[in-house]
């Protein structure tokens, strides 16, 4: 991807000119853009934060959950919203842990 004042084709430009951002588009079954991630020319994709993003998007589909900032597998997550405390109790009855009445965290399903 070019900057927007970029005009005409590849031919000419310097190394400067031809500077492209780099852009990450995680695209879901439903074929909607789920991601987007650009960085800057001078600066390498994190793939291993673009793994983890699927991980959680994948992990949120399936078990109605969000996971915190920074959040790896196997830690815990939050209950999303969405799913009332007696809904949560069939789908967790070993409890979770109520931080704030919106915020509960739960062991990683599944």
């Amino acid at each position: 991807m070019f900057p927007a004042d970029e005009t005409g084709s590849a031919e000419g430009r310097t190394a400067m000119t031809n500077a492209t951002v780099r852009s990450v588009f995680v695209v879901g079954p439903d074929k909607n853009i789920k991601l987007m991630l650009t960085y800057p020319m001078t600066t390498g994709r994190n793939f291993d934060e673009i793994l983890r993003v699927i991980d959680s998007m994948q992990l949120t589909a399936k078990h109605k959950v969000a996971t915190p900032v920074n959040w790896q597998q196997g830690e815990d997550v939050i209950i999303v919203p969405a799913v009332s405390n007696e809904d949560a109790e069939k789908v967790y009855p070993d409890g979770w842990e109520t931080v704030k009445p919106y915020l509960r965290k739960v062991k990683q399903p599944g």
